[in-house]
């Protein structure tokens, strides 16, 4: 069976970080794109970082450029999320997503297979 379980969010104050964490099993996803999105209440879910197999390639959303960093573990199945100078508008629930084929890096949601149960990420201001 699949999982993703993510890990590292938490309640933090305005230009304070986070780190997200997750970790994949069940399968391999070192030849994958993998990704993470986020979802706040009343909202649709929105894509915010991908990165390739290799973590060669990356991609973010334009709301988060520059303050959020993507990276894997690939020994490891593991993808992170550095997350810097949070904003209020942050705020969150942030599912991390693994491609089921190989390929390159994917920013629509009906791109990915498999998703993590979400971690809460609140940043008050």
């Amino acid at each position: 069976q699949v999982q993703l379980v993510e890990s590292g969010g938490g309640l933090v104050q305005a230009g304070g970080s986070l780190r997200l964490s997750c970790e994949a099993s069940g399968r391999t996803f070192s030849y994958s794109a993998m990704g993470w999105f986020r979802q706040a209440p009343g909202k649709e879910r929105e894509f915010v970082a991908t990165i390739s197999w290799s973590g060669g390639n990356t991609r973010y959303a334009d709301s988060v450029k520059g303050r959020f960093t993507i990276s894997r573990d690939r020994a490891k199945n593991t993808v992170y999320l550095q997350m810097n100078s949070l904003k209020p508008e942050d705020t969150a629930v942030y599912y991390c997503a693994g491609r089921s084929t190989s390929g390159g890096i994917a920013t629509m949601s009906e791109e990915y297979n498999y998703w993590g149960q979400g971690t809460q990420v609140s940043v008050s201001s």
